[in-house]
């Protein structure tokens, strides 16, 4: 690793008290071609003065010094934020106490009678701690990255829920209302019209697709925002399959802890998201036959716990490109520091557990 540049030239503190052994490591590195600046300490007070007037690229020892030992030199650097390689260059320890003395996180050990080694093993301590500096960097990096997309994820749920709470008082205040309003007029219609009228058939079939479309509203509605969810979450789950049993057919089972869930709306949120999604994924693919709920605050924990006896899922099948249902259901439960757990084998049915704690909201 030859180094040209005065202004590249390594920062190295030697920590020796031989003036004899410090000429020498200078000597050697010198004529390897390193350009070096080497500040030697003998005393752990100069150790520690060294250490706070200024930074430095490497960190050479002797094991035995006066009054100290590397191991307590090394006590002053570990807790450094910027650590720099430590190298014990000794005579005086055996390769297997030295090894020993390497597990606490110094860098390399070299032999004083192998000193014409030091360059290599100089230049190999510099290159493992950049690669840990550049490995140190794409962890704080990629942190950083999942803190944003948590945080993002957390904004565009909210975002949702928000809008999703809007278009439902509006489906609610305007289209049902004018539906509502229109009912009436073609129910006076049909009564003050002659049933042999072609009129008052006509009247009769609109008012029935009226109905429809007044019960349509009230279930996009309900998807939306359901109002029941002010009730209590387990009022609003059961709710749910009450609805899907009256839709699918599908046989809902529902076990519940209390009658009454503590939890915040945040928390009653993502366990009455997490069930409307899993039941509408039974409903579109699973084929069951039957499906059961289990609701609980024990522990601190509030869980969730939807099972069907359907088709089941491959792994592939949980992993492919574009499927977000339950990618988005475990965003969600980690807005609320939950996490979601999904078990599946072909053939053999689904589970979908979400767990939360209670104790921190």
């Amino acid at each position: 690793m030859a180094i040209e540049s005065p202004d590249l030239a390594l920062q190295i503190l030697h920590i020796e008290d031989s003036s004899a052994d410090q000429g020498l490591a200078r000597i050697i590195l010198r004529r390897a071609g390193m350009a070096c600046h080497i500040q030697p300490v003998e005393t752990l007070a100069a150790l520690q003065q060294a250490l706070q007037e200024r930074s430095f690229d490497l960190i050479l020892a002797d094991y035995h010094l006066p009054g100290f030992t590397a191991l307590d030199a090394w006590a002053l650097v570990e807790p450094l934020p910027a650590r720099p390689p430590f190298v014990l260059l000794s005579g005086a320890i055996g390769e297997a106490a030295a090894v020993d003395i390497m597990r606490l996180g110094m860098t390399d050990f070299l032999r004083k009678e192998d000193i014409a080694r030091l360059p290599m093993v100089v230049e190999r301590a510099m290159e493992v701690h950049e690669a840990r500096r550049a490995k140190e960097r794409a962890m704080a990096e990629l942190a950083q990255s999942e803190r944003r997309l948590a945080e993002l994820t957390e904004h565009l749920q909210s975002s949702i829920e928000e809008e999703r709470a809007s278009i439902a008082r509006e489906i609610h205040d305007d289209i049902g209302g004018s539906l509502t309003s229109v009912k009436f007029d073609l129910a006076w219609i049909t009564r003050n019209t002659p049933a042999d009228q072609p009129l008052h058939a006509h009247a009769v079939a609109a008012l029935e697709m009226l109905q429809h479309a007044l019960g349509a509203s009230q279930r996009i509605m309900m998807n939306l925002r359901p109002p029941v969810l002010d009730q209590g979450l387990v009022a609003a789950v059961q709710w749910l399959a009450e609805s899907f049993e009256r839709r699918t057919g599908v046989a809902v089972h529902m076990r519940t802890s209390s009658q009454q869930i503590a939890a915040s709306p945040e928390i009653q949120l993502v366990a009455y998201r997490t069930a409307q999604e899993a039941l509408t994924n039974i409903g579109k693919y699973a084929h069951a036959s039957r499906v059961e709920i289990d609701l609980s605050d024990h522990e601190g924990f509030l869980t969730l716990e939807v099972t069907d006896n359907g088709a089941g899922m491959t792994a592939a099948q949980r992993e492919k490109p574009r499927s977000f249902g339950l990618r988005g259901l475990q965003e969600r439960a980690r807005t609320v520091d939950g996490w979601l757990d999904v078990s599946s084998q072909p053939g053999q049915g689904t589970s979908i557990i979400v767990s939360v704690p209670l104790q921190a909201h």
